[in-house]
C-alpha cells in the first residue's frame, strides 16, 4: 500500500487504498496462519533475537543485504534483517542449512549488529553461492528476471541449494519432471546435474528411490541372510540391483534463495516435496544400522557407476533407504554430505516443524486471550463487546460519508475517536 505526504508532510492514504489493504489482510486471515508461505519459511522464528548464539543451525531462513555486502558473501538471520537492515536492499534466500548469522562481522566492515555485536570475525563453516548476489540457476540470472514478462517456475537442489529453471536442468522436456495430473510434484527432493556427480553412488540403489509419474515404493528384504535393498520387479523381470537408476531421472530445484523470496510473494519457486501425503510405510524405517554390513551388497567403490551425471528426482522418504554401515558413513563424511542421512534436513520436515510451532503458538495465544476474557465480570465483558460494535458502526459511517478518493489523515482518525467519546458520554 503506497502512502503519500500531504502539504504539511503528514503521511496519508486514500480510502480506496485503505480498503484494498483491508481486503488483502482478510484474504490472508481466511487461510490458516500455519499454512502461510512466509510462516513456513521462517520456521516459527518471530525475529525477536539474532540466531548467532545458536551456532550453525540445521536450517533457518537467511537473507542477503546487498547494501552492506554487495559482493554477496554474507547472510543474515530474520531478526537482523528486521532490526539491523531495515530500509536496505535485502534479498530473501528462503532457507540455508548449517548457517550462522554474519550480521556485523568482518564482512560488514564498520557496520555493527544491533542485536548481537560480539561475533567472530568470520563464520568459517558458512557456505555461499551466487544466490547471495541475487543470481540463480546455471544461466546465472536474477529472479524475478527483468527481461521476462512471465517468470518461470524454479526448482531447488537439495544439495547445493541453488534454484534452477525447469528448462535448464538438463532434461529432454519439462514433462519429465514427476508430477501428478494436477501438476503437483511427486518428488520429495531434487539433485541437480552437478551435484549428482558427488552422489553417483545413488545409481547403485534400486529404482524405487526415484520419483516417477507414480510414486514408487521401496522395500527391504526380510530374510535373515538378506540385507540388500531390493527393487520391486515387474512381473516379467526377476528382481535385481539395477545400476542404471539415473537413466530417466531429473532434477528438482527448491529454493532459493532461497532465495527467495524466501521468497517474495510473486516468486514461483516450487518446493519439491510430497510431505502432505506423508506415508511412512512407503519406505522401510528399519534400514541398516551403523555396522560393517553394507545393504547394497556390493563394493560400491569398485562397482561400475555410470560416469555421466544426470539430475535426480527422488521419491518420498528416500533418505530412509540410504545405507548406514561404517563404510558408507565414512564416505558421507568425506564427501561432506552426511546431512543426506538426516530427515530433518529436508524442506518437507522443516515446514512440518514450522506448522507445528505455529499451531502451538496460536493455541497458547488464543488460550491466554480467552482466559483473560473469561476472567472478566459480566459488565466488563459487555463493555468490551459494545465498544467493539460501536467502533465498527462509527467507522462504517465515516467511510460512507466521504469521497472514496479522499486521503485519510490523522485528523480524520482523531475525529472518529472523538465521535465515539461523545457517543459514550451521552449514554
Amino acid at each position: 500500500m503506497a502512502a503519500d505526504l500531504d502539504d504539511d508532510g503528514e503521511q496519508t492514504v486514500s480510502i480506496n487504498e485503505y480498503l484494498e489493504s483491508i481486503e488483502e489482510e482478510e484474504l490472508v486471515k481466511a487461510c490458516p496462519p500455519s499454512l502461510s508461505e512466509a510462516d513456513l519459511v521462517l520456521g516459527g522464528d518471530e525475529g525477536d533475537e539474532c540466531t548467532y548464539s545458536k551456532g550453525y543451525m540445521k536450517r533457518q531462513a537467511i537473507f542477503s543485504c546487498l547494501t552492506c555486502t554487495p559482493e554477496g558473501n554474507a547472510g543474515i538471520c530474520t531478526a537482523c534483517c528486521l532490526s539491523c537492515h531495515d530500509g536496505h536492499e535485502v534479498l530473501e534466500l528462503w532457507t540455508k542449512r548449517n548457517f550462522r548469522c554474519d550480521c556485523g562481522n568482518s564482512k560488514f566492515r564498520e557496520f555493527s549488529c544491533k542485536l548481537s555485536p560480539n561475533k567472530d570475525v568470520e563464520n568459517v563453516e558458512n557456505s555461499y553461492n551466487h544466490n547471495f548476489k541475487g543470481l540463480y540457476c546455471a544461466c546465472n540470472r536474477p529472479y524475478p528476471d527483468p527481461d521476462l514478462q512471465e517468470q518461470e517456475e524454479m526448482i531447488q537442489c537439495c544439495m547445493c541449494e541453488d534454484w534452477f529453471h525447469e528448462e535448464h536442468i538438463s532434461l529432454g522436456s519439462p514433462n519429465e519432471i514427476p508430477r501428478d495430473e494436477e501438476g503437483e510434484p511427486l518428488y520429495e527432493d531434487f539433485i541437480c546435474k552437478a551435484c549428482s556427480a558427488v552422489c553417483s553412488f545413488l545409481t547403485l540403489y534400486p529404482k524405487t528411490i526415484r520419483a516417477t509419474g507414480k510414486q514408487p515404493v521401496a522395500s527391504v528384504a526380510t530374510g535373515k541372510d538378506k540385507s540388500v535393498l531390493e527393487d520391486i520387479p515387474p512381473k516379467d523381470e526377476p528382481g535385481k540391483l539395477d545400476n542404471d537408476v539415473c537413466s530417466d531421472t531429473v532434477q528438482n530445484n527448491l529454493v532459493a534463495d532461497m532465495n527467495h523470496d524466501s521468497v517474495s510473494d510473486d516468486k514461483k519457486f516450487v518446493v519439491g516435496e510430497s510431505s502432505q501425503n506423508n506415508d511412512s510405510s512407503s519406505l522401510s524405517q528399519s534400514i541398516a544400522n551403523s555396522n560393517g554390513t553394507c545393504i547394497l551388497g556390493v563394493d560400491w567403490m569398485a562397482a561400475s557407476i555410470d560416469s555421466e551425471s544426470r539430475p535426480l528426482f527422488l521419491a518420498k522418504n528416500w533418505r530412509d533407504v540410504l545405507c548406514r554401515c561404517d563404510k558408507c558413513l565414512d564416505m558421507y563424511k568425506q564427501k561432506h554430505i552426511s546431512y543426506l542421512l538426516d530427515k530433518e534436513d529436508s524442506i518437507a520436515e522443516y515446514e512440518k516443524n514450522a506448522k507445528q510451532k505455529r499451531e502451538e503458538k496460536l493455541q497458547k495465544r488464543e488460550g491466554a486471550e480467552l482466559n483473560f476474557f473469561n476472567n472478566l465480570g459480566h459488565i466488563e465483558k459487555m463493555e468490551i463487546l459494545n465498544g467493539i460494535a460501536d467502533f465498527k458502526d462509527e467507522f462504517r459511517s465515516f467511510l460512507g460519508s466521504v469521497d472514496p478518493s479522499k486521503a485519510i489523515t490523522a485528523a480524520d482518525v482523531n475525529q472518529i475517536f472523538e465521535n465515539l467519546k461523545s457517543k459514550r458520554r451521552r449514554m
